[in-house]
């Protein structure tokens, strides 16, 4: 077969074809001299062998799509580009950051592994040296496997071990074993006679030979101080006072005014009882003798009451002082039963005169007053009230009635009492009539406190009344009544119960800027 310029047709002798070469109508492949050598066919093949024809033109659309750019013979053109921007450099790292993170001399390059990643994970058991017991050894050819050795006959007992070998292991002779037997012996001989020597020595802290000494001259039952005197004159004339009803507890004390078994006490004490006939009304002595009561009067617009009882032989009355005479800073003795502690003595002084103290209604009491209070600071609490305040000289100087208490409930030293000077003839009423009757001018009053003026400002007038007659306008304020100056309505009130019924007493009353004196007669209420 010769190479030629034209198409070349070869007959197959055994299929009649025709065999189209390289350059007719059949595939077109690049020939390119030099690159391909010359090859003959075997017999029987239809395998091609290269022509020498050139390349097939490419049309100019496709040059332009897929063809290289001017200058570019390789597969990739070379990056001629120039940068002028200075590339960053890497500097070494800082020697403390390469201590702390960079790898330990002597390590691979490789990264460390994390001695947690195992966790949970079981290693592989190592193999047994001896390949007759690896299953995974390989076929070899070895000495033979060794034979199990037999076990040695068994040999005689020894000797038994003695102390000597048990706690010295026979390394110490037996001289050298009793040596120390006796220094262990005396070492315990000096402790022992060392620590009976210190026993004995050393004081004992328990005794039965000491016997505390006590003084049993006797005193006597005198006084040995004036309050001491004041109590032992006065407290069996003390009571206390117990109410007892349905759902309801009272205590008080009291105090009695007259042998035939009268007693004086506040009409809070009593409030309970005399609102419940059911109510039990109880007198306990000072010898503890309990004796039921009965109400002979109250007052709630004074807070007094009458109690008596029945049957008491030959009782101790209380010795009735003059209050109008007290001086403040005078002392005095407060007597009661204060939290039920019955025959409770507290001493103290006169701190106040003349204080208006108002009284009001409760769930438990009635009263509704303003009494013209004694101020002391002998320690008054709830249970005193309706006890005597009694002087120096052991006479009653006023009945114990309220005390301003602390957070904590006791007293803070502000206690007040009814001057026996006020008592004396609510009582006496109340055991000849059973009721009492006060005075009255038939006004309401306020108090009032500005810069124009200070006092008790009329509200109402009552018509027809004492103030109506004696020109009282509403409006108007009074500034004194019966000699009494007058800053409150309450210092009003104190002063018209203390006036007599239709007895003429001088007041003044302030107006538009003025003042106005005039005379007013109080009436009963």
């Amino acid at each position: 077969m010769a190479n030629g310029p034209g198409p070349r047709h070869e007959r197959d002798s055994n299929t009649g074809d025709d065999t189209t070469a390289a350059g007719g109508h059949g595939m077109h492949l690049p020939v390119d001299d030099g690159q391909f050598a010359r090859r003959e066919n075997p017999p029987g093949s239809h395998r091609l062998t290269p022509g020498r024809r050139g390349h097939v033109p490419v049309s100019p659309e496709t040059a332009q799509v897929f063809g290289r750019p001017a200058g570019v013979r390789g597969s990739f053109a070379t990056d001629t580009r120039t940068d002028s921007v200075p590339q960053p450099q890497i500097a070494p790292p800082d020697p403390v950051l390469a201590e702390a993170f960079g790898r330990p001399p002597g390590s691979d390059e490789t990264l460390q592994r994390d001695p947690l990643a195992a966790y949970g994970q079981t290693e592989d058991e190592p193999r047994p040296e001896d390949p007759w017991r690896d299953p995974e050894s390989p076929a070899r050819l070895t000495e033979p496997a060794l034979s199990t050795p037999e076990a040695a006959p068994p040999t005689d007992p020894g000797p038994k071990l003695g102390v000597r070998d048990v706690l010295l292991g026979n390394r110490i002779s037996w001289v050298a074993l009793a040596t120390l037997a006796v220094i262990a012996l005396l070492i315990g001989i000096v402790g022992g006679l060392m620590g009976r020597y210190t026993a004995e020595v050393a004081a004992p802290l328990t005794t039965d030979s000491v016997e505390l000494a006590t003084d049993d001259s006797t005193r006597g039952d005198e006084p040995r101080s004036s309050i001491a005197g004041v109590a032992q004159s006065v407290e069996k004339s003390v009571v206390a006072i117990d109410v007892r009803a349905s759902g309801a507890y009272a205590t008080g004390s009291g105090f009695v005014i007259d042998k035939a078994g009268y007693i004086l006490t506040n009409n809070h004490v009593i409030s309970i009882a005399a609102s419940d006939k059911n109510a039990k009304l109880e007198v306990v002595f000072f010898d503890r003798q309990r004796v039921p009561a009965r109400i002979v009067g109250r007052d709630p617009k004074t807070d007094l009451a009458v109690l008596k009882v029945d049957n008491v032989k030959n009782p101790t009355v209380s010795v009735l002082g003059n209050s109008a005479d007290l001086q403040i800073g005078e002392e005095v003795v407060a007597f009661g039963s204060p939290l039920g502690l019955n025959r409770t003595v507290t001493h103290g002084i006169v701190s106040a005169l003349n204080r208006p103290v108002a009284l009001t209604p409760d769930a438990e009491s009635d009263t509704d007053a303003v009494i013209d209070a004694i101020q002391t600071d002998a320690a008054i609490n709830p249970g005193n009230s309706g006890g005597p305040l009694v002087s120096a000289e052991g006479k009653v100087v006023g009945i114990n009635t309220a005390g301003r208490l602390g957070a904590g409930g006791g007293s803070i030293g502000l206690g007040f009492a009814i001057p026996i000077n006020d008592a004396k003839p609510i009582a006496e009423a109340l055991i000849r009539d059973g009721k009492v009757n006060h005075p009255q001018i038939g006004v309401n009053v306020s108090s009032v406190r500005n810069e124009r003026v200070l006092g008790a400002q009329v509200r109402n007038v009552v018509s027809g009344g004492p103030a109506e007659r004696a020109g009282v306008r509403e409006n108007d304020v009074i500034t004194s009544f019966n000699n009494r100056a007058i800053e409150s309505a309450d210092e009003l009130n104190v002063a018209i119960r203390t006036a007599k019924i239709g007895q003429e007493v001088p007041f003044e009353y302030w107006r538009d800027g003025r003042t106005f004196k005039g005379t007013i007669t109080p009436a009963s209420d």
